[in-house]
């Protein structure tokens, strides 16, 4: 019989190995999670490799050695394993004023997040603050490679810019001097005080395979980035895979860092791991005692790790978004770019209504002001919205990185509970729609004027498409996500719909069909393939509409309604081309004003093939002697029936309204 005393044992018992089950499933669970990247690229130019192949076996075997070595001094380790197609090089860098046993911790976090994210592809590289590991089939010793990269910046702007500035380029310049030619390292720290006796903390450094020449090249190459990247800004960093540098107005590394270097050691050549396969039993058990060695403390961490984690989550507003899955990207907050929501509240007012600036299928617009005087732009997510979260992702996914005169620019963003908030830069102008299309405010808009506005919005979709880190397609091109700053600069926004491409991808497809009525491509409105070409169908619509200054949507002619399109190609073959042209417009540059007209009508062709790219539009605009081809018929727009009759597809919207559907796919250097 079981007695009173034996069930409350047992009981007991029971909780007990259940509170230890739960335990080793968190340690298990903490052992495959690492803290996230800064930034990572998956690499597929180099192709893939397959589960349980040769060249994942090297690579494990490599990346296992490499976070345990400690032989190399300096952070810097490279090595080699495998023969052949299957060799695999890897190079793991610590930031030079990082002690041993941080970068080893670093480095190890990297070996096992770095494969796990970049799943089969041969080629791959990421950063901590405190690291860099990249991998790849191909030799990457001794080579000077600027990309791929990326940028991170400060949010706060320098006050006497000039002054800044100046200050700032002699300290990077100075940096980049003495680690060029300077100790195996090639790393260097140092400060100088900038305007109002504020210090401006920098770091460069090099990877120390790299010759003299090739690590100032790359510093040289990097330190110009600033314009693009962090311009006026009070911290800011370029990341390459061979150079990198940072500046604050504190110091964000270690004051040691500052003393005089190491005298000079010779740089040992690559060591390449024996890669037999009937490696002795001593060897295993070296290996066996070093993975336990590791594997031990780390557990013990990790456990301790998941109370206090537990702890700050209950204390703190949540920092970091969800996944939409573990295969997509995943939307990581930075300090730099996340602001509190009592700051935007105050900032708006509490979104006054007086500060409300206009009203999306996301939300809301206000207009604000920081305790610094800066004003901006905040999107508030409705909470009604069925496409806000996407949209949002989206935004800060891409917008965060992208910069460029002719983009707005994301200041930063705010999570917290159900509210999500976009915070821009303000663009005081509002939008083109507002003055193109009013008969009395498009007077404002002189042909000089209009001509700086294509060829702004030229110049930001060739950053798009060609010279920034990702390959973007806009999808949603149109005067009312066309802002216009204090001087008339044309600014592109909303990138709630765009869609990234791999650099080598040409076109993709959907089934589901976004955008507005009038400005998409027919191979998309019929069958949802999209691509670089299809932002310059758009883009060719919105020459056409600044020129004439009449909506794509239809030309009154007494009850008929003709669309621009037919009406532009209509009066070009016929001869009367000046109809095209805004009556507005004083005729004193109607050689220019023909030339937009032509290349507007090169850019709406039915045949893909038949539109130039961005790049070659800007040409086009300027060098007026450059010869333009003559254009055939455009593609017309179907009657809206024909639209409507369509099946299984989302409805296109009218200009007044977009349709969000986003797919966020991987990060592609460029």
């Amino acid at each position: 019989m079981i007695t009173e005393r034996e069930i409350t044992m047992t009981g007991v018992s029971y909780r007990f190995n259940t509170f230890v089950c739960c335990l080793l499933v968190i340690i298990s669970s903490l052992t495959n999670a690492q803290p996230n990247f800064l930034y990572k690229f998956c690499i597929d130019q180099q192709g893939n490799y397959t589960a349980n192949s040769t060249y994942q076996h090297n690579l494990n075997t490599l990346l296992s050695n490499l976070s345990s070595n400690t032989e190399i001094k300096y952070g810097f380790y490279n090595f080699s394993y495998g023969q052949n197609s299957d060799k695999v090089n890897a190079i793991g860098l610590c930031r030079g004023d990082v002690k041993q046993n941080e970068c080893l911790s670093c480095l190890n976090n990297s070996r096992v997040l770095l494969p796990r994210l970049c799943p089969n592809q041969k080629e791959a590289i990421g950063w901590y603050d405190n690291c860099m590991l990249r991998y790849s089939d191909r030799s990457i010793f001794g080579l000077m490679e600027a990309s791929p990269s990326f940028y991170m910046w400060n949010l706060n702007n320098a006050t006497d810019v000039d002054r800044f500035n100046e200050v700032l380029r002699k300290l990077l310049e100075s940096l980049r001097d003495k680690a060029a030619p300077g100790d195996s390292r090639k790393f260097g720290v140092a400060n100088l005080v900038g305007p109002s006796f504020q210090t401006i903390y920098g770091l460069v450094q090099c990877t120390p395979d790299l010759s003299q020449q090739d690590c100032y090249n790359c510093l040289t190459g990097a330190i110009s980035e600033i314009p693009n990247c962090c311009n006026n800004k009070i911290g800011g960093r370029v990341i390459r895979p061979s150079c990198n540098f940072r500046y604050e107005n504190y110091r964000f590394y270690e004051p040691s860092a500052e003393a005089s270097p190491p005298s000079p050691q010779p740089m040992p050549s690559p060591p390449s791991l024996s890669s037999n396969n009937n490696t002795s039993s001593q060897g295993k058990h070296h290996i066996s005692r070093t993975a336990i060695a590791i594997a031990v403390p780390i557990a013990v961490v990790l456990v301790l790790s998941t109370f206090i984690c537990i702890y700050l989550r209950v204390r703190k507003p949540r920092e970091v978004f969800a996944n939409e899955n573990e295969d997509e990207d995943e939307i990581k907050t930075r300090e730099s770019l996340q602001f509190h929501f009592d700051t935007i509240r105050v900032a708006t007012d509490d979104f006054s209504d007086s500060n409300k600036l206009g009203q999306g299928g996301f939300g809301a617009v206000y207009r604000g002001r920081l305790s610094n005087g800066q004003e901006i732009a905040v999107k508030r997510l409705s909470r009604e919205s069925g496409q806000g979260d996407v949209e949002f992702k989206n935004e800060v996914l891409l917008v965060a990185k992208l910069q460029h005169r002719n983009l707005v620019r994301l200041l930063g963003f705010s999570l917290e509970g159900s509210e999500k908030l976009l915070v821009y830069e303000f663009v005081p102008n509002k939008s083109l729609d507002y003055f193109i299309f009013d008969p009395i405010k498009k007077v404002q808009l002189d042909w000089e004027m209009r001509y700086k506005i294509i060829v702004g919005i030229a110049r930001g979709l060739v950053y798009l498409h060609e010279d920034s880190i990702l390959r973007i397609i806009h999808r949603d091109l149109k005067p009312s996500n066309i802002l216009l700053d204090e001087e008339m600069n044309p600014k592109i926004s909303d990138f709630g719909m765009a869609r990234l491409f791999v650099v080598d991808q040409t076109q993709g497809n959907t089934s589901k069909i976004v955008g507005t009525y009038g400005y998409m491509a027919p191979e998309y409105a019929m069958h949802g393939q999209f691509s670089v070409k299809s932002d310059v169908f758009s883009f060719g619509v919105l020459v056409l509409e600044i020129v004439s200054g009449q909506k794509n949507t239809g030309i009154r002619h007494g009850e008929n309604i003709e669309d621009l399109m037919n009406f532009a190609w209509r009066n070009w073959r016929g001869g009367t081309a000046t109809n095209i042209i805004d009556p507005s417009l004083n005729n004193g540059s109607q050689n220019e004003m023909m030339r937009c007209i032509h290349i507007g009508l090169l850019c709406v062709q039915e045949n893909v093939a038949d539109r130039p790219t961005m790049a070659t539009i800007a040409l086009m605009l300027n060098s007026h002697s450059l010869s333009l081809p003559v254009p055939s018929e455009p593609a017309f727009f179907m009657d809206r029936d024909e639209y409507s009759s369509r099946p299984s597809e989302s409805p296109i919207k009218s200009d007044k309204e977009s349709v969000n559907e986003v797919s966020i796919t991987e990060l592609y250097p460029r």
